[in-house]
Formats: C-alpha cells, sequence, structure tokens
C-alpha cells in the first residue's frame, strides 16, 4: 500500500449552486499532488438538485468521485459515516473536507508535506470571510472545549484534516456514533493518545460559496450545549 494513496469525504447538503465547482477544484488538487485519491460525496438528504450535479459528475470522474445517497442526519453524523467508510477502505491516509467552498484547495500542499512527520495534520482558521459572528463562535469553542476536557483542542471543529488511518482507527472507537458535533469528539479522542504527533497548518476560511447554510446561531447553541454535556463520554 502507497502511502500516495487517500480517501477524502465531504458532507453535502443543498449545494447545487457550487458543488461542481467544490469538487472540481479538489481532485485538481489531488492530481497536482499526484495523489491516488478517491473522494466521497455524502449527501445528506439534499432538497435540491445537488444529488442530480452529484450523478453528473461521476460519470465525469468516474474513477475519483464515489457518491453516497443518504437520509439527513446533520453535518456532524454524517461526517461520522465517512470515516467509518474510510476506516473500511484501508488506505493510509484520510481527508475531510466541507463541500460549501470555504476550505481552499490552495492550503492542501502544505498539509501533505506535513504527513511525514505527523499522524494529525489540522487546519488552523487564523482569518476567515464568512463574518465575524463565525470568528467569535470558532473561539468560544475553543474555550469552552478547553474548559470541558482540561486540554486545548485549538480548532477542534476544523472541517479541514488530514489523519492517518491506524491513529483513526483507534480514535474513532471511542466517539458515541449518536454524538452530533464529530469534529470535536473525534479531535479530543486523537489528542488524548499520547503516542499521536500533530502539526497545525494556518489557513484561511473562504466565504460560503453558495448552497444552503444549515446552522443557524440557535441550532449552533443547542448543539454547542449537548457536546459539552457528552465530551467527557468519549472515551468512556
Amino acid at each position: 500500500m502507497s502511502d500516495r494513496e487517500l480517501i477524502a469525504f465531504m458532507p453535502v447538503y443543498n449545494e447545487e449552486a457550487n458543488i461542481a465547482t467544490v469538487i472540481t477544484e479538489w481532485l485538481e488538487a489531488f492530481a497536482r499532488e499526484r495523489i491516488d485519491a478517491r473522494l466521497l460525496a455524502l449527501n445528506d438528504g439534499s432538497t435540491d438538485a445537488t444529488l442530480k450535479v452529484l450523478k453528473q459528475l461521476q460519470l465525469q470522474f468516474p474513477d475519483q468521485l464515489f457518491v453516497i445517497d443518504k437520509p439527513n442526519s446533520g453535518h456532524g453524523r454524517t461526517c461520522r459515516v465517512g470515516y467509518d467508510i474510510a476506516l473500511k477502505d484501508r488506505v493510509p491516509w484520510v481527508f475531510q473536507i466541507d463541500s460549501d467552498g470555504q476550505c481552499d484547495p490552495a492550503f492542501f500542499s502544505l498539509f501533505w508535506a506535513k504527513r511525514s512527520e505527523a499522524d494529525c495534520v489540522f487546519g488552523k482558521r487564523i482569518a476567515r470571510d464568512d463574518g465575524t459572528l463565525r470568528t467569535l463562535i470558532q473561539v468560544a469553542c475553543r474555550f469552552l472545549t478547553m474548559i470541558a476536557t482540561g486540554r486545548d483542542l485549538k480548532d477542534a471543529n476544523v472541517p479541514y484534516r488530514l489523519i492517518k488511518r491506524s491513529a483513526l482507527q483507534k480514535a474513532l472507537p471511542s466517539v458515541p456514533a449518536e454524538f452530533d458535533m464529530q469534529n470535536v469528539a473525534l479531535t479530543f479522542a486523537l489528542k488524548r493518545d499520547p503516542s499521536l504527533r500533530w502539526a497545525y497548518v494556518p489557513i484561511k476560511f473562504r466565504a460560503r460559496q453558495g448552497g444552503t447554510n444549515s446552522i443557524n446561531l440557535p441550532k449552533i447553541a443547542r448543539m454547542g450545549w449537548r457536546m459539552l454535556l457528552q465530551i467527557n463520554k468519549v472515551g468512556g
């Protein structure tokens, strides 16, 4: 098995306006690095024409893009589906990104270059084009998870992350599948393993390129509260 193999996934919900551009630019980014990559598009019960667009793209990229249609369960639980599938695939590297165009492929080469020195390569959003409120939510998440876990998880919910399969295989079973904020819980589970090596790549988060933002402030507050109540069940 080659160290240049990768399985990437992105949860997709109502992104018909921009999903073709997002998928194309990511496949181009993988090609520039000469990576043997497969990209999973996890359609989370979209109600617009997203699935139709994805199936058309799959015909265009039959060896690289794989579309999985599933009932709506939310971003976090869809991420869990992606990680579970990736572990079954047995490829050495797993990469998670979002489908709204905010994850800029321009930073990917920096992630890929660090895989020889780290088991977990995470983005750290130092600038955002999606508004002050999102920046404040990011800061609050870091502060609250630090209180809840006693660890600085940095940008715990960042959806731009490269993880070695062996690290994921050890950490993921300790995360309850019913958690909504799977990204945060998985970050905590990985951080609890002292043997893992970490690297962070400073990134700029682009403004949403289109589509539907399925997260609003009341929903974020509810999910954050549940996360604080549940986070210490990780590994329990």
